[in-house]
Parts: C-alpha cells; structure tokens; sequence
C-alpha cells in the first residue's frame, strides 16, 4: 500500500513538471529548430541519467538483451511522440496542445483493443466520444469550414504514439530497471532527434543559439525529461496503468495554467469547453467497469 501512494505521488509530480515544460518548450524554440531543442533536451536527460545508472543499484538484475530492447522501443516512441508535439507547438498554445496530447488516455484503451483485443467497456466508448466532441470544440476553429489548425492536428496524431509509449513502458518496467530504461530511451531519442536537426535545421543549430535557449533547454532536459520521466517508469510500477494515466492527465491542467501565468495565453469559450469536455472525458474513462457495482 504504502508503495502504492509512492508511486501515485510521484506519478503526481511528473504530471505537474510535464504540465509547466510546455512553457519551456515553446520559449526553447524562439531561436531553434523542434529537433534541435529535442535532441540538446535528451542529451543532458541522458547525461543526467547515465550518472544515475552509475551509482544506483540494481535491484532488478536487469539483462542486457531486455534493457536494449526496452530502450529501442521505448526511444522510438518517445522520439516520434515529442517530435511531433514539439513541430505542433510552432502553431499552436501550450494549454491547447496539453489537453489535445492527453488525449492519449482515450487512445490507450483503443490500441489496447487492437493489438492485445482487449474489451472496451460502456463507459470508456462515452469517454471516446466525449473526448472527440472536446477536440473538436478545442481545435476546430468556428466557420462554415470544417478544418483544424495545422499544429492541433500534428499533436493529436503524437497523442497516438504518447498512447503506445505508455503500453511500451508499462510492458518493459516489469522486467528492467526503470531508471536504465529511461536513460537507454533518451540516449536513442538523443540520436534520432540529432540527425534530423544536422539534416533539416542546420542555420538554426548554432551554439549561440543553443546557448540563448539554455533556460529553457535546462528546465525541458534535467527537469521534464531527466526526473519526470524517469518517476513515471518507477511510479507506473508501483500502480497500474489505469491509474497512472489518469494522473499523468493531469498535466493538461497544468500545462493550461502555466501557459496563462507565464505566457498569457487565453482560451476562448468554445476552446475551454473543449477543455472542460475532455478532461471529464478522460475521468469517465478511468472509472472501473464494476464502480457503481453493489459489493
């Protein structure tokens, strides 16, 4: 039990660091490129990591084989999900690409369906289509033309690969250690993303323009992906997934707030509506399908 409420707690502070790093990746990338600030972000979570690994025993006798499998895995998903969150907040706001990326809560049940056929229960198919009642009212602008904002769209579709993250890690911190997995993890997504930048974004990966973004690259690598990363995969392993992604939602809030405090960001009406609706969304989707069961 008490292990339990560790792990929630930490699940907690994960999803508030994560919900305050949107600020910081949207200021990162006043001078540099997405996979510029992605790959100087992963580098110091793998420095910071790799110290980690040095001095932390493990408890868990981890095999090679798995821990290098895990971190492909895991590395790849977390490369492609940030990715495409990080090119996304080029065109969108921080509080709207925080509650449109966990919409991942509802797309986890789905994916689940799919690959392990995995049934979907009452309540999570009305959270689905709550969810996409919220996502349109947040994303699709008002006017006699259906279209959605290039940036809300490209984080939906990382909310897909955040959704395959989760079951990825959730499979792996069973037989790993969690904290080798998150350094093998950044120290793939630290490669992935520094090819693309030395292919696609070579005027802007300058070092003065890595140094004007130090704050904000800091704040992202040590904090947001460093630690809370890393007490995700220890946190998801002391609770279940269910559980976990219901917390982890919780960055949507925070990340709606830090984007008002710190970048003066205003959601319109409709927009927080969609807000409302999708984080009640998600809640339903959490509810266990004997809850309102008579013991």
């Amino acid at each position: 039990m008490n292990k339990k409420i560790l792990g929630n707690v930490l699940l907690l502070i994960t999803a508030i660091i994560w919900g305050s790093a949107f600020v910081a990746q949207i200021t990162g990338m006043d001078v540099l490129g997405p996979f510029t600030f992605s790959a100087t972000r992963s580098l110091i979570a793998t420095i910071f990591l790799g110290f980690l690994v040095m001095f932390l025993k493990d408890e868990m006798n981890t095999k090679t084989s798995d821990l290098i499998k895990g971190g492909l895995a895991c590395g790849v998903f977390i490369f492609i999900a940030s990715s495409l969150q990080q090119f996304g907040l080029l065109f969108t706001t921080a509080g709207k690409a925080s509650f449109i990326t966990t919409l991942y809560i509802l797309i986890v049940p789905i994916l689940a369906l799919l690959i392990m056929k995995n049934k979907i229960s009452l309540a999570t198919w009305i959270a689905i289509i709550l969810g996409a009642i919220g996502l349109y009212l947040l994303a699709i602008p008002t006017g006699a033309s259906f279209s959605i904002n290039k940036g809300d769209f490209v984080v939906f579709i990382g909310a897909f690969f955040w959704a395959a993250h989760i079951l990825v890690i959730d499979y792996f911190t069973k037989k790993v250690n969690p904290v080798k997995l998150s350094f093998m993890q950044f120290a793939v997504m630290t490669v992935l993303s520094a090819i693309v930048a030395i292919l696609f974004e070579k005027e802007t990966a300058t070092i003065s323009n890595i140094m004007l973004s130090w704050k904000s690259i800091a704040y992202a690598g040590f904090f947001s992906s460093g630690i809370a990363y890393t007490l995700q995969m220890v946190g998801q392993k002391y609770t279940n997934p269910v559980l976990a992604s219901l917390i982890l939602s919780l960055e949507s809030v925070f990340g709606a707030l830090s984007g008002y405090l710190f970048l003066n960001e205003i959601l319109s009406t409709k927009e927080f509506l969609g807000c409302v609706i999708v984080f009640v969304a998600i809640i339903i989707a959490q509810v266990p399908s004997d809850f309102f069961k008579r013991k």
